[in-house]
């Protein structure tokens, strides 16, 4: 709080002349006191602040000193609230916006009303994840390991790891730490994670960023091509884009990509119905007809007679 506290005094600074010690600790709801320290930190920092005395006396920046005063654009600013309100998409508050109207004091023109760019970044597991979002935050500021039970493909397990990010990648929510029990850094889901917990302290290590690219969280292992119905161009536009196919003379579409797993495959495949044939990988033909087979009788059993 104390960074964006400094960094909204030194925003209203570069917007206003001169503003009074008072002003300022009632808009960031501090003592004077603290106004007073953050002055001597700017001052420190390099920012040539002049405090006078008497009616007209205040605070401001030295006269004589070149500082952009459009250092934010309008655009700008626009953007850093755009982003700022897809926080509070989140935690379901207003305090970015708010932090916001700190940083824009007395440039009130700079925020139109009404905003062009709508950022949500909740899930339809808001409910659930928003206090996993602000817990493991709180874990991470304070540097206290975290617990819980995940639930992953390969099976469940319990879980105990130093918290480093918190992550937004392929619409979910996801957090970086350091494994106790794999000893190294994995990255974990929120939504399968249960029982949450926050533990005990530990020292911070040298934390290296996830790597993220879709090579190496999705590596392209199987290529794969296949025959897919025309009513189903929507789908492959969104999945993975125009360059995924080409059209047949027959308005077919002959579509290609590369995959991670076999299993993905096959159960992608048979997503479509009988709107897709998978073409290759050739071997994983009779995989696709074991899992329609397996429906088939699975369904034929239920049925009554």
């Amino acid at each position: 709080m104390k960074l964006e506290r400094m960094i909204g005094i030194l925003s209203i600074l570069l917007q206003q002349q001169k503003v009074t010690a008072p002003y300022l600790a009632e808009k960031f709801e501090v003592s004077r006191r603290t106004i007073n320290r953050d002055i001597e930190a700017l001052c420190l920092a390099g920012i040539p602040l002049v405090t006078s005395q008497g009616a007209h006396g205040g605070i401001s920046i030295m006269e004589g000193y070149t500082i952009d005063r459009t250092l934010l654009s309008t655009s700008d600013m626009q953007a850093i609230l755009a982003g700022l309100r897809s926080l509070d998409s989140i935690s379901g508050t207003n305090r970015y916006a708010q932090l916001m109207e700190k940083l824009s004091a007395g440039a009130s023109s700079l925020l139109p009303g009404d905003a062009h760019i709508l950022i949500d970044l909740s899930s339809w597991y808001k409910a659930s994840l928003t206090p996993k979002i602000e817990q493991i935050h709180n874990a991470i500021l304070t540097s206290r390991c975290i617990s819980f039970t995940y639930y992953a493909p390969k099976g469940v397990s319990e879980r105990v790891i130093e918290p480093y990010h918190l992550l937004f990648q392929w619409a979910s929510w996801y957090v970086w730490g350091y494994c106790t029990a794999r000893q190294d850094f994995r990255l974990f889901k929120l939504n399968r994670m249960n029982g949450l917990h926050t533990g005990t302290a530990y020292q911070k290590r040298t934390a290296p960023l996830p790597d993220l690219s879709a090579k190496q969280v999705f590596p392209h292992n199987y290529m794969v091509k296949a025959v897919i119905h025309p009513r189903f161009k929507w789908r492959l536009i969104e999945e993975f884009g125009m360059g995924s196919f080409t059209e047949q003379p027959d308005q077919s579409l002959l579509f290609s990509a590369g995959f991670s797993d076999p299993e993905n495959i096959v159960c992608w495949i048979a997503s479509f119905g009988n709107g897709a044939e998978l073409l290759e990988p050739e071997e994983l033909r009779t995989e696709v007809l074991a899992f329609a087979e397996g429906i088939c009788e699975k369904y034929a059993k239920e049925t009554p007679s």
